[in-house]
């Protein structure tokens, strides 16, 4: 089993993100990531410092030597997939290959109106994730690309130099059955989930080997992996203060309570089909609990 971290890149210098990235990476975590928004998660009407991700992952990538990197996901609605890629194959040359790209159909409404984003329903943006996921497919697998879709174009496209390792991974983020699952079969190396409960990431899991199966594949070609709340100290009412209505849809996913009870949770997971569990932190960190998560539950998780 792999353990990582997630950290949203808000209300932290960046000289403390930076310490965080080392701290994690020197104590042998093996994965790191950032999310993609422009504004602060949950809402707060844009009133919380918050640094894009495409700038930071060129940092993360700099500022560590040994886990993979990645981003947990970027939507597709705000950079064109033939830019992402770019972005993509250059953070994966600074890292010396250890990135892998995570895109997804976003939910965050409010940043999008606040920067005159388009953002359509959700049945469109799934669109436009499907068309976005062939076509990074198709830069990273292809000496060329042409594409004409609804949504994005590419004329002859080269993708010069390649990404490191001759392939660069593909994470789809989400957990909707019918169309991002069926994605993350057709498309993807990786998928992750976000905040759902051990029977319901479980559940999801199958339906995941259902879609990889109708479509030929086998599905231990494809990794699981899923994000919980990282809230070791934390009571329920003191994180229902901090989430407010969105509470009750990350509740499950919330590690909370003592040392050892996260400990416990996480296996939880493992035993439900996770291969990598992320920590997803926020400002202010807690350095000691962080540490107790790197340097005791990680590694005791990994050999058990």
């Amino acid at each position: 089993m792999q353990l990582g971290v997630h950290i949203g890149q808000q209300n932290l210098s960046m000289d403390e993100l930076r310490d965080v990235w080392r701290r994690a990476d020197a104590a042998g975590a093996d994965w790191i990531s950032v999310w993609d928004h422009l504004y602060e998660a949950p809402p707060a009407g844009g009133t919380i410092d918050h640094f894009e991700a495409v700038a930071c992952l060129g940092a993360l990538a700099a500022e560590t030597t040994n886990a993979r990197l990645g981003c947990l996901v970027f939507y597709v609605g705000y950079r064109n997939p033939g830019l992402l890629a770019k972005a993509a194959v250059t953070i994966d040359h600074i890292s010396g290959g250890r990135f892998e790209l995570g895109i997804g159909a976003g939910w965050h409404e409010w940043e999008a109106a606040a920067y005159g984003y388009d953002f359509p329903p959700v049945g469109r943006r799934l669109d436009m994730l499907d068309e976005a996921a062939g076509l990074l497919t198709s830069y990273f697998t292809n000496d060329r690309t042409t594409h004409e879709g609804e949504y994005f174009r590419a004329s002859d496209a080269s993708m010069l130099p390649g990404p490191v390792r001759g392939h660069l991974p593909i994470w789809v983020g989400g957990v909707g059955e019918k169309r991002t699952l069926r994605m993350a079969a057709q498309y993807a190396d990786g998928w992750n989930a976000a905040y759902v409960s051990p029977a319901e990431y479980r559940r999801l899991n199958g339906v995941l080997d259902e879609h990889a199966t109708k479509l030929d594949r086998d599905p231990s070609t494809i990794e699981r992996s899923i994000n919980l709340m990282f809230d070791l100290g934390k009571d329920e009412a003191e994180l229902e203060t901090q989430w407010g209505a969105m509470w009750s849809r990350v509740r499950e996913g919330s590690l909370h309570g003592s040392v050892e009870q996260a400990s416990e949770r996480i296996a939880e997971y493992r035993d439900a089909g996770a291969g990598l569990v992320n920590v997803a932190l926020r400002a202010p960190v807690d350095h000691d609990l962080l540490d107790a998560y790197l340097t005791e539950i990680a590694p005791a998780l990994r050999t058990s």
